[in-house]
This record gives C-alpha cells, sequence and structure tokens, in this order.
C-alpha cells in the first residue's frame, strides 16, 4: 500500500509539472525514479497483451503491462491537475518569480542527481550530455514554424508531440507551437470536432508512443550512461525555459493564451531578489531529501 501511495504521489508531481507551462512530466518521473519503469509498462503493450485481454486473461494482462503502477501513476496525475491547475494559475499570476524559483531550484538540483546515477563519464557520455543540453537550449529559443494541415506532417506531429511529454526537459504543447500546428491541433480540430485533423495526429500519437517506448528501452538497457546524460543534458538546457526573472511572449490560439517564448532579464539585488534565492535554496533542499528518503527506503530488508 506505502508503495503504491508513493506512486500516487509521485504521479500528483508529474501531473503538477504538466501544469506549469514549458515543462515535462519526463523530468519528474526521471527525477522520482519512475521513468525507466513507465516507458517499459508502456512498452509492453503490444500484440501479445492484446492477446491476453481478449482471451480474458486479466491477471496476466495487468502483471504483463504493470497496470496497477499505470493506473496509480496517472490517477495521481489527474487529481493534480484537477484540483491544482487553478491555485498554480493564482501563484503564477500573482507570484511567478517566488513559483519560478522553486521550480528552478527543483530542476538545478535534479541536474546533480540524475547525472549522479551515470556510473562511468567516458568521452561518449561526455557528448550526449552536450548533445542533450544543445538540443534542449534550442529549443528554448527556436522561432514557431508557420501552421501546416498535410496529413503526414500531422502525423509527424502527434509523433514528435508526444515523444517530447515523455522526454524530460520538452513540453509537448511548446513543441507543438514551435511546429505551427497548436492552434490547429488542439484548439481548432477539438473545438469542431475536425475528425481529417485528429485521426492523423492520433495515429502518429499512438504509433510514437509505443515505437518511441521500445527505442527508449532499447537504448536505455545498451546505452544506460549516454542515455542518462542525454536525458541530464535536456534538464540542464530547460532550466533556461524556468529562469524566474522573465516576461513571457504570449499569442492568442482561439480563447487560449499560450507561451510561445520569453524575454529574459537580471533581477535586481532588493528584498525580492533574496526571497527567491531562498525558495531557489528549498527547492534543492527539497531534491535532496527526497534522495535521501529514496536511497534509504531501497536500503530497507524487504
Amino acid at each position: 500500500m506505502k508503495e503504491y501511495i508513493a506512486y500516487f504521489l509521485k504521479g500528483m508531481a508529474v501531473g503538477l509539472a504538466n501544469i506549469i507551462p514549458g515543462v515535462s512530466g519526463g523530468t519528474i518521473a526521471l527525477i522520482t525514479g519512475i521513468f525507466e519503469r513507465l516507458i517499459n509498462s508502456i512498452k509492453s503493450f503490444g500484440i501479445s497483451s492484446l492477446s491476453l485481454l481478449i482471451k480474458g486473461k486479466f491477471r496476466e494482462f495487468a502483471i504483463k503491462t504493470d497496470l496497477y503502477f499505470l493506473v496509480t501513476l496517472f490517477a495521481g496525475v489527474i487529481v493534480a491537475i484537477v484540483l491544482l491547475a487553478k491555485i498554480f494559475d493564482f501563484l503564477f499570476s500573482q507570484y511567478p518569480v517566488y513559483i519560478w524559483s522553486f521550480f528552478f531550484g527543483l530542476i538545478l538540483a535534479s541536474v546533480y542527481f540524475v547525472g549522479n546515477t551515470i556510473e562511468k563519464w567516458k568521452i561518449s557520455v561526455v557528448i550526449s550530455f552536450a548533445i542533450g543540453t544543445t538540443l534542449a537550449v534550442l529549443f528554448t529559443f527556436l522561432t514557431p514554424a508557420s501552421e501546416n494541415n498535410n496529413f503526414f506532417y500531422l502525423i509527424i506531429c502527434g509523433v514528435v508531440a508526444v515523444c517530447s511529454m515523455i522526454l524530460p526537459g520538452l513540453s509537448g504543447s511548446f513543441v507543438l507551437i514551435l511546429m505551427g500546428n497548436y492552434q490547429l491541433v488542439a484548439i481548432d480540430a477539438i473545438n469542431n470536432r475536425d475528425i481529417g485533423i485528429i485521426i492523423p495526429v492520433l495515429v502518429g500519437a499512438a504509433g510514437g508512443l509505443v515505437a518511441f517506448s521500445h527505442i527508449l528501452s532499447w537504448v536505455f538497457k545498451r546505452y544506460k550512461d549516454q542515455t542518462i546524460a542525454v536525458l541530464t543534458g535536456f534538464i540542464l538546457g530547460s532550466l533556461g525555459i524556468i529562469w524566474p526573472w522573465k516576461t513571457p511572449i504570449e499569442k492568442l490560439f482561439g480563447e487560449k493564451l499560450k507561451v510561445i517564448g520569453y524575454e529574459y532579464f537580471l533581477p535586481s539585488m532588493d528584498t525580492e531578489f533574496v526571497i527567491a534565492v531562498t525558495i531557489i535554496l528549498i527547492g534543492i533542499v527539497s531534491i535532496w531529501i527526497m534522495e535521501r528518503s529514496a536511497q534509504n527506503i531501497e536500503k530497507k530488508p524487504k
């Protein structure tokens, strides 16, 4: 029971990350130690698991797909989105610097703790880390493309969006904005129930999720240090989005305002700065406590 309560709380943390503009739930999944299990669980959905379901072998299906873990995790995600969205909307509107400062501390500390799981820093690992960091930084400063309703481009949008939701440091909605199709896919197609737009995106998302989980799981097993290095680079590169002192550049998509970039500035040395730095330290300590707690649980005899 304690184990599933922990998964529920981690799911809430992932859901909370999805509320924050530009932050990936994959980052929190990696920080909280459930990333690889989540990928393997998604990967297990296929023809063999579907055949178990059709045959009525529900227990075997649940074991093969790690279903209880997934259900508990996503229950936490949904609860966080439903209960905390309005609270965080208020906090972001009233105290943006302080909220960003807390998450900046969390992500900054995560770079160390996630990177610390790399067993050996060799040349290939260092290069992987540099590639991950560079890609995440480029995503931060890319200019959004023009809208494109080509069938195959919509499939690619589905693939890229769902993969970026899994990858730490990348936001799915932010990537759709960069690809020029956020308005078309997330607003117009849904509001107008445009099947011609929705179907290719869903095909790309479903296929991309299963295929990408297989690829990522395979790479994780064979090149674990390099994979963690790339993901750590993604997290480090995403710090630009989380920098507390910035002004969001927003664009109206239908009735929704979405952030398409930021104008950054250096803080003034005033009371707000002192409070923000204190909150950053609280965020760092929070990750340290989380890591120590996880280590203590692992050391306890089962």
